[in-house]
């Protein structure tokens, strides 16, 4: 009835389309609408039913359904789908379980909304309730019937029926008389009975943790991340749909009621990467007879930001110089434990010298009065001159100057300019004396600010400039495939500790000092003037909506993978677009096939005609296994990944100078044939991760 109604109408299917994309997850590309429209070239084809569908694979509800066509003004569709939505019965009030004194009634309370006629029946274990259909339930603990145990309410009209939670009614004796007539002030208030539990989801996935509690009065919840509270998270169950790395930290819950609180215990949740240190719990607990009180002092920082920002930039594949091997895997480890500590981040790997100028110029932009810290961390060649010191672009020429780098100072000026709380530099190069420059470059004076640490680690005589590759390539640590520069090993150790930065540097340098290959040949030079005890620890505060909305917004732009898709091919094989990131310019694509004809023996989906700007590696384009792909971070980001898939690795997306475009290529062969037949279809994926930010 929807087809017939919105196929050839003027408020329509595109106008639907148009409404149900103002949520993102539920937006069809400009390719999908027009599949749908070309349904009307078949027998029987419907481009309604066909966006429904679309939209039915992105689980969306019949209420946001109803909603999209009450905004359309389509009165006739309203109708039609309203009559499906009150068929659903939908439970609004929970009961809750508590916690009483033995001789009080307690009330259990389950309210559902639907079709006309809701009826009500209570249960005990399996045992119906006799009388109890009513939404309320009264329990009168001094009768046998009234026996602490777990109730649960079935709401049904007609054939459909749904069931609420169980709740569970606690019973407890006490010797003083005066527990008969109401609450027992001795009794202990609040118990958790069921824990939330650390987990490890792919990116798309939902979140879902759960704490149940019983008490009286009954508890109230407040879910907490990364020792902040959750906005909207005040429910036994938290549930996030669509994860992103954002959402990778520790998480736990505080319950509350009038006269207790006790915290559950703190779980960590990953979001496609490996397990992440422990982190500590925002208060501190005791135990007294099973039960958890908290202590209502909290950890001390002292200070407190609107924001961490994190620019982490890696030069590996020079063009003109030797080639290093540790950026790609420091870059990657620096980013997830910045991002453990709530930092901003955007890592990119092998710029040319105006795409690193304008990664810091884009940068700077996430910068003002309140952010701290704003990290700067480099891996790659360097120099130093005259005091200034110069990070080397992948295109530098052989015989580079000042003129072809990026000058270390004149970026700390910029930050300084904005009054970030805390600049942190990491400078991961060498400093030797660069014997090809003579000019000494006019970078401003520096302000005097007492928020300023740097930190080099740099390679010392007798050693070559070349860090960490030929001559200085035995003293990396560890001989594993996934292995870091020597500062960045040592770093790591201390990164997540809360202390003070400058305190957290020098605790680096001396674990460098203790090992015998490095002493002498690599150390860690601090310079600081910070005054304040500041650290990466320090809890953020966020300012107003108006304030933060422009710089999420363009930290924001340099994250968005495309979102996965199924293209749908005249064979009738469905083939599944994916996509996954290691770094902001290097993103995977995957390709699998969900559904084939019975008549098709085998088929594959591969990528072509992928844009020539990009750094792509034909050896490492429609690979069965990520491993065949070469990157050391493979075990990362393939755990969020199908099996049976092609994959293929496509580097350098600052480079790219349109909107992302390409190929997929699917060649399949019928049951009893030998040649194959090969369809094709264009996607557009537009601008993905850091080319949205244009760096061209």
């Amino acid at each position: 009835r929807l087809c017939e109604l919105l196929d050839n109408a003027g408020r329509g299917w595109r106008k639907l389309a148009e409404l149900a994309g103002a949520e993102k997850r539920f937006k069809c590309s400009a390719e999908e609408l027009e599949m749908c429209s070309l349904k009307v070239l078949e027998p029987r084809g419907s481009p309604t039913q066909c966006l429904l569908q679309l939209l039915a694979e992105r689980d969306c509800t019949l209420r946001y359904l109803l909603g999209c066509l009450e905004r359309m003004g389509h009165e006739q569709a309203c109708r039609v789908l309203s009559s499906a939505v009150q068929d659903v019965i939908c439970i609004m009030v929970q009961p809750e379980s508590q916690v009483v004194a033995e001789g009080t009634q307690v009330t259990l309370t389950c309210c559902a909304i639907g079709p006309p006629g809701l009826a009500y029946q209570w249960f005990c274990g399996r045992q119906e309730v006799p009388g109890a259909t009513s939404p309320e339930l009264v329990i009168n603990t001094t009768t046998p019937a009234g026996q602490p145990g777990w109730y649960i309410c079935r709401v049904n009209c007609g054939a459909t029926f749904t069931f609420s939670r169980w709740a569970h009614v606690q019973v407890e004796k006490s010797s003083s008389p005066s527990s008969a007539s109401g609450y027992c002030p001795t009794m202990a208030g609040l118990q958790i009975l069921r824990q939330p539990w650390p987990c490890r989801l792919a990116e798309g996935d939902t979140l879902a943790l759960e704490c149940r509690a019983i008490g009286n009065p009954p508890p109230q919840y407040q879910w907490f991340r990364n020792r902040r509270p959750m906005e909207g998270a005040q429910a036994p169950q938290l549930e996030v749909k669509l994860v992103t790395t954002a959402e990778r930290g520790s998480y736990s819950c505080r319950v509350f009621n009038l006269f207790h609180e006790v915290w559950s215990q703190e779980v960590d949740v990953e979001i496609g990467e490996g397990p992440r240190q422990t982190s500590m719990s925002p208060y501190l607990f005791c135990s007294q007879a099973g039960m958890s009180h908290s202590i209502t002092t909290p950890l001390s920082p002292i200070f407190a930001a609107t924001d961490k920002v994190a620019l982490l930039i890696g030069n590996m594949h020079y063009l003109h110089h030797k080639q290093l091997q540790a950026p790609i895997m420091d870059v990657h480890t620096l980013g997830a434990l910045l991002r453990q500590l709530d930092f901003k981040v955007v890592s990119l790997l092998d710029l040319r010298k105006a795409e690193m100028q304008m990664a810091v110029d884009e940068f700077l932009l996430l910068l003002h009065k309140g952010v701290y810290a704003g990290l700067l961390y480099y891996a790659g060649h360097g120099y130093e001159n005259f005091g200034n010191s110069f990070m080397v672009p992948i295109d530098a020429p052989s015989a580079y100057t000042s003129e072809h780098c990026l000058c270390v100072q004149w970026v700390l000026r910029e930050m300084q300019q904005r009054h970030t709380g805390l600049n942190i530099f990491l400078l991961d190069m060498c400093r030797k004396r660069n014997l090809n420059d003579d000019v000494i470059p006019q970078v401003g004076a520096l302000e005097v600010t007492a928020n300023i640490v740097f930190g080099y680690a740099t390679w010392i005589q007798p050693l070559p400039c070349h860090c960490r590759c030929a001559d200085a390539e035995a003293y990396e640590l560890s001989q594993q495939e996934l292995s870091n520069g020597i500062f960045v090993t040592f770093l790591k150790r201390w990164l997540l500790e809360d202390e003070k930065i400058t305190v957290l540097l020098d605790k680096v340098a001396e674990d460098m000092g203790t090992l015998e290959i490095t002493r002498g040949r690599q150390a860690l030079e601090l310079r600081s003037n910070l005054s304040e005890r500041r650290a990466l620890t320090d809890p953020i505060c966020p300012p107003g909506q108006d304030e933060s909305s422009a710089r999420n917004l363009q930290w924001a732009k340099a994250h968005v993978l495309p979102e996965s898709q199924h293209l749908r091919f005249d064979c009738g094989v469905t083939v599944q677009l994916g996509f996954a990131a290691e770094f902001s310019n290097i993103m995977i694509i995957y390709t699998r096939v969900v559904a084939a004809p019975k008549d098709i023996t085998k088929c594959e989906a591969r990528l072509t005609d992928i844009p020539e700007e990009l750094d792509v590696d034909l050896k490492c384009t429609n690979k069965e296994s990520p491993e065949e792909l070469g990157s050391p971070l493979v075990p990362v980001w393939s755990l969020g990944c199908p099996s049976c898939c092609l994959y293929s690795r496509i580097c350098g997306l600052q480079k790219l100078q349109q909107e992302l475009a390409f190929t997929v290529c699917l060649q399949y062969r019928y049951q009893g044939m030998e040649d194959f037949v090969e369809e094709r279809q264009q996607v557009n994926v537009g601008r993905p991760l850091i080319a949205k930010l244009n760096l061209q």
